[in-house]
């Protein structure tokens, strides 16, 4: 009697690194939210509590997902480091164009790595609905362009 054949995951091994690495920018774009709250005026924080939301909503998916292909999903960290001091609500407001960035980068990299159609219009929902995200905040900030020209290209 032969061993039974362990059956391949429908999705590549790159893919699911990719959805790890997602998983890690929703991780740090929640604890950047959490901080963003603490400076920003009340209609800021209404809009950052929907996007909290919405990155919650996308980490639960991602955890499932990996669990699903037998793989543990990474776990937050403690803390994270700010690209520059948060001390006010533009530099707050800059801190949710660079966590949305982040993920969409993140994002854009889960459709590089995956020809599986329902990861990939995962992929682009996220993309699309983070650059919507992006683009709140860079107007909040005088953020220039107001939607990148590629987003999910970082430089």
């Amino acid at each position: 009697m032969s061993a039974p054949r362990q059956q391949k995951s429908p999705i590549s091994d790159e893919a699911i690194t990719a959805l790890q690495g997602a998983l890690a920018t929703e991780h740090a774009a929640l604890w950047s939210y959490t901080l963003i709250l603490a400076f920003v005026p009340t209609d800021q924080a209404a809009q950052a509590r929907k996007d909290i939301e919405a990155h919650r909503t996308l980490r639960s998916q991602i955890e499932q997902t990996l669990t699903e292909l037998g793989a543990r999903p990474v776990s937050a960290q403690p803390a994270y480091t700010t690209p520059q001091p948060v001390t006010d609500a533009l530099s707050a407001g800059r801190l949710a164009v660079a966590a949305e960035d982040d993920a969409m980068a993140a994002w854009r990299s889960v459709l590089e790595h995956t020809e599986e159609p329902q990861l990939r219009a995962a992929g682009l929902k996220a993309l699309v609905e983070g650059t919507t995200r992006s683009a709140r905040w860079r107007i909040a900030t005088d953020t220039t362009p107001v939607i990148p020209p590629f987003p999910g290209v970082t430089r």
